[in-house]
């Protein structure tokens, strides 16, 4: 059996918004960009959490279509803004996509249904640095706690992605997309991160950051891989750097991310604590 056939079956049959979003969606990017797929063998069958850096508003495009081809069906995190966009919020919203409040009473709800889709057996897409890195490098920087939330609460596997490419065809906070040249999407899954010894101890803020941090350590690990370069030492951190958490760091605080981790903003921690 071929490799799409079997993506095909894993994946099932899709409802009618997420068959429209793929006819839309797919072709062009089979026509756009190249593909440099790898260690799709790690997205496992049944609910997980797949974890990505985040380097450009392009990337959920990339990082949708190495899913789809892998054989699932991700459900993302995204700004709740984008669900009253006409068209769009229908799509999304009808493809079952989690909306993320910000500074909302509402915001523990994306948190919530994260944890009910992954124990339904299904796999949620989460960028744990919340925004676009803030990195000069584009290397991932400090992430956030709501993948590690997540996995301990659910006890599901937490799979690391990285990727690179997706910034050369729209780079950080660019409005225009460059096209020409035809860019490679460099996309690479490794195995679930190893979370064995923290199994029955209690959920602190000292778990949380130390299993976040090793997160942020399996998805830099993979970029180097794919970049043949060491990332920093230390990891950037936009808080100690005095940049706005999200938005363009450029004009000062404002979000145009199309993403989000669930525990931002970082009120969710204190309502799922």
């Amino acid at each position: 059996m071929t490799d799409w056939r079997a993506a095909r079956r894993r994946r099932g049959r899709p409802g009618f918004w997420y068959r429209l979003a793929v006819l839309i969606l797919r072709p062009p990017l089979m026509v756009l960009t190249r593909r440099d797929w790898a260690g799709t063998e790690h997205i496992p069958d049944g609910g997980a959490v797949v974890v990505v850096n985040h380097i450009s508003h392009f990337d959920p495009l990339s990082f949708a279509h190495f899913l789809y081809d892998a054989g699932r069906l991700p459900r993302f995190l995204g700004k709740a803004g984008l669900f009253s966009v006409p068209v769009v919020g229908t799509i999304l919203r009808g493809a079952g996509q989690i909306p993320v409040y910000r500074e909302s009473d509402d915001a523990a709800k994306a948190y919530s249904a994260a944890v009910e889709a992954v124990r339904a057996g299904e796999l949620v897409a989460i960028y744990p640095e919340a925004t676009l890195t803030r990195d000069p490098d584009l290397w991932p920087m400090t992430g956030k706690t709501g993948a590690a939330r997540i996995a301990l609460e659910t006890g599901a596997p937490v799979v690391p992605v990285a990727q690179w490419g997706p910034h050369l065809v729209l780079p950080p906070y660019r409005r225009g997309p460059s096209l020409v040249p035809r860019r490679t999407m460099h996309l690479r899954a490794g195995p679930p991160v190893d979370l064995s010894d923290v199994v029955g101890r209690p959920v602190d803020a000292a778990l949380l950051a130390e299993v976040t941090e090793r997160i942020m350590a399996a998805i830099t690990d993979l970029l180097e891989e794919i970049r043949g370069e060491r990332a920093p030492a230390v990891r950037f951190d936009p808080r100690q750097q005095g940049l706005p958490l999200t938005g363009d760091p450029r004009r000062g605080s404002g979000s145009t991310d199309s993403t989000d981790s669930p525990d931002s903003p970082d009120s969710i921690d204190r309502r799922t604590a």
